[in-house]
């Protein structure tokens, strides 16, 4: 039977090295890998080109990588509310490709699925199209992206079994299912790991097929990137 269930954080990241590429997914501070980061700060593994969303805050997320300065490349679709990033970026420390936040999640799609390029009207006219291939279907310009693949993706599911099925929560899903599948090598950190048959096929996101290791997560701080109440 299989079974990819490693013992914890520290055994699921072995291989990381300097100057890979890593995808990580999350949106904000939902769903991201906040065990594997964490281990990543403690390795001190650097040089890195990581692919993600953004990059958390300052202190959360990959934000902890950031200011321990272990990150060279970020692959992201925005800024957020890391001040970190910013100022990393702004001051040439930092090198950044901003891309259209669904030019990106399809990047990552078509590289799990195998896809070298594809053509989209996102981004046209802009700074993003900068030496890239233009064509024109149905009488409109689209340029030419190609997908994006990682050494190691990382992702945070909220259950997932011994065989590497995973299921994402709610909005936790966002990026996690597409770069589960564009990793050489996927790793599923899981708050629910359960025995092979106990989640409904039907429910099922991410075949285990796309994952090669898993582990339960010790503790997540599930962090709200902004709160607002209501007066009474």
């Amino acid at each position: 039977m299989i079974d990819k269930v490693v013992v914890n954080v520290h055994e699921a990241l072995l291989g990381i090295k300097d100057g890979m590429t890593l995808m990580l997914g999350g949106f904000g501070l939902c769903g991201i890998p906040e065990n594997s980061i964490a281990e990543l700060v403690k390795k001190g593994v650097s040089n890195l080109t990581c692919i993600s969303n953004n990059a958390g805050v300052d202190d959360f997320g990959l934000g902890l990588l950031l200011q321990q300065k272990q990150i060279k490349k970020m692959i992201s679709s925005y800024v957020g509310e890391n001040e970190e990033f910013e100022r990393q970026m702004l001051s040439g420390e930092l090198e950044v490709d901003l891309i259209p936040q669904g030019s990106l999640a399809e990047r990552c799609r078509a590289g799990g699925a195998g896809i070298p390029a594809f053509f989209t009207p996102s981004g046209y006219g802009t700074e993003v199209a900068e030496g890239k291939e233009v064509r024109m279907f149905n009488g409109k310009p689209h340029i030419l992206e190609h997908a994006l693949t990682a050494d190691f993706a990382i992702v945070k599911a909220w259950k997932g079994d011994a065989a590497g099925n995973l299921i994402f929560k709610a909005t936790a899903r966002n990026f996690n299912p597409m770069m589960a599948m564009a990793g050489k090598i996927t790793i599923a950190e899981v708050e629910e790991l359960v025995p092979i048959g106990k989640l409904d096929p039907n429910e099922i996101h991410t075949p285990g097929i796309f994952v090669q290791r898993i582990f339960q997560g010790s503790y997540f701080e599930k962090r709200i990137e902004q709160r607002t109440l209501r007066n009474k």
